[in-house]
């Protein structure tokens, strides 16, 4: 059981332990004593410790996790030993004789404010990418009309300043160790003392540069202060879209899911389809929760992020375990997703014919036939759903039953049906277009046609339909039922003989057409006159050889009108007054 001790390095709290605390002690002591007396002393222990904080905070796991000697090794093995180094004036002049170490730092980008014109952004760049700023300030100034301005606001606003010397030592790409921090620290002396020679020299164009740095601080400080609060205001956004849209996923899958458990709502009807979710509901629910929830997730983390700027990560562990949950969402549902979509490719069908008790010159009845058991409509629908029959077994009903008529010249009358139904092959669909169960009944010349077929729930619906084709022999009559309808409304491919407004009369058929018998015909015209059939009554207009007359038949009665060309005209009028006759003759 080692003894553990609380330190305050460069502004942070760490758990150390005893032995650990004791070796970074005497470090440090011989830090100091290293520097004792040198220019900038105070500034280079400050900053040496404020980089072995750093490292130490990239090293511990977790706040509650202790320094061990290990750590203590591995942080002078990167800043150094002190002893490396000789504390004279003119020591700073020459290249130190230090240790190898092992630290390959990143190179970061900052900017460099200690040579800004504007907001030190091109001089970063510069040590970012290995060229004199001047060049990256050219860039800008001639791709201005590209946006340039633009990008430069962007990473003026985003860039943090290289305040600390461990950060301009990073802008540079070199170790932080304190070999560097040293050098850093005496070239920001010298400069100072160079600059207080030179002030005479110097004057005008250092408050020419104090000038404009100035002023393109305070724009820049303006701009930061509006993009603060732009991004105040998005991150409010992203978090209030991203918590609601998570909260309205957990309560469509807890919804869904009760309906799933208790077999309520349109989780019955869903069973009903062949294409519906090969999987319970409640698993189909958490794939969507949980492929849709966790990117909303880290967009509501990145509107937390935005308005919190201290906030602590949520972890790799975390992240990579939300990552992997993620994709297995998406690889599942997309499996999921393929499998319902190939399930159902191809069509086919099955055909039964009949010949039926009806000759050429009989008169033939057709209707309708429905089941209040299952529903009284009597129009043609895809309309399917499950039904109980008298004994309480499911069935699939459907009202997708088209009626044809056709003429034949065969003596007797047939009637055939076509099945059809989907399938994901040829064998399943025909199995299922077989499976179907559809009725008809002629009973003393009256046809009863089912309005609806039942299948098996097993089967799922897969686009099943019925198709009724009446081959009837030329010279039959046919009366047809006004319930059929909507199920003959057919256009031309089908070649129907049935036309819709035809029903409730009697039609003889002929070769490929029909002829009504009891039908009103108006305007039969001749060389002589027209004859005028309505429901009003009879309207007969004679012209023949200069004779003129009108024959009237209806409900007042009977009214003949004629004129002859040699001048006389007869008339004749029955009605309920009685009978008036009128000759005249010349």
């Amino acid at each position: 059981m080692n003894k553990t001790v609380n330190i305050n390095l460069g502004g942070l709290i760490f758990h150390i332990d005893e032995n650990a605390y004791l070796k970074l002690q005497n470090y440090l002591n011989a830090v100091r004593r290293s520097f004792a007396g040198a220019s900038g002393e105070d500034e280079i222990i400050t900053d040496i410790e404020s980089r072995i904080a750093e490292l130490f905070s990239q090293k511990l796991k977790h706040d509650k996790q202790v320094v061990s000697l290990k750590e203590i090794d591995e942080v002078i093995d990167v800043m150094g030993q002190p002893e490396d180094y000789m504390v004279d004036e003119d020591i700073f002049e020459e290249e130190p004789n230090q240790k190898r170490t092992n630290n390959n730092t990143i190179k970061k980008l900052y900017r460099d404010i200690d040579n800004k014109y504007i907001g030190g952004v091109s001089s970063g760049l510069g040590h970012y990418l290995g060229i004199n700023p001047i060049w990256v300030r050219l860039i800008f100034l001639f791709t201005l009309q590209f946006g340039s301005l633009v990008v430069y606001i962007i990473l003026w606003v985003l860039t943090p300043e290289a305040n600390t010397t461990s950060e301009k030592i990073a802008m540079t790409g070199d170790p932080i160790n304190i070999s560097n921090i040293e050098k850093k620290i005496k070239e920001g002396f010298d400069n100072a003392s160079d600059t207080v020679k030179n002030v005479d020299y110097n004057k005008y164009s250092n408050k020419a540069q104090s000038g404009i740095s100035s002023f393109f601080d305070t724009l820049g400080n303006i701009i930061t202060s509006l993009f603060n609060v732009f991004g105040k205001l998005v991150g409010i956004f992203l978090i209030l879209f991203g918590t609601l849209t998570i909260i309205g996923l957990f309560l469509g899958v807890f919804t869904m899911s009760s309906f799933d458990i208790y077999n309520i709502g349109f989780i019955q009807q869903l069973e009903l389809y062949d294409y519906a979710p090969i999987w319970p509901i409640w698993i189909c629910s958490l794939l969507i929760f949980f492929a849709t929830g966790i990117p909303f997730f880290f967009i509501a983390y990145l509107g937390l992020k935005i308005l919190v700027s201290n906030l602590k990560s949520i972890g790799n562990i975390a992240k990579f375990s939300l990552l992997g949950i993620w994709l297995l969402t998406i690889i599942l549902g997309a499996f999921l997703g393929l499998k319902i979509a190939f399930k159902q490719k191809v069509n086919d069908y099955v055909i039964t014919k009949q010949e039926l008790n009806v000759k050429k010159n009989d008169t033939l009845s057709i209707r309708m036939n429905t089941n209040e058991l299952y529903s009284s409509s009597l129009r043609r629908a895809t309309n399917e759903k499950f039904v109980y029959d008298e004994n309480d077994i499911q069935n699939i009903f459907s009202q997708d039953v088209r009626l044809i008529l056709k003429s034949t010249k065969n003596t007797n009358a047939d009637i055939t049906i076509k099945k059809e139904a989907n399938g994901h092959s040829h064998e399943s669909a025909r199995a299922r277009a077989k499976d179907i169960e559809y009725n008809y009944t002629l009973d003393n010349k009256t046809l009863f046609l089912n309005n609806y077929f039942l299948a098996r729930p097993e089967q799922k619906f897969n686009g099943q339909e019925i198709e009724i084709t009446l081959n009837i022999p030329e010279g039959t009559v046919i009366y047809v039922d006004d319930n059929t309808y909507y199920y003959h409304q057919n256009d031309d491919r089908y070649r129907d003989i049935l036309k819709n407004g035809d029903e409730e009369q009697y039609l003889k058929i002929i070769n490929n057409d029909t002829e009504c018998l009891d039908c009103y015909k108006s305007n039969f015209k001749n060389e002589n006159g027209n004859i005028n059939i309505s429901e009003n009554g009879i309207n007969i207009d004679i012209d023949e050889d200069g004779e003129k007359g009108k024959i009237i038949i209806d409900e007042r009665g009977i009214d003949i009108n004629i004129n002859e060309n040699n001048g006389e005209s007869f008339k004749l009028k029955i009605d309920e007054n009685g009978i008036i006759i009128n000759n005249n003759k010349d």
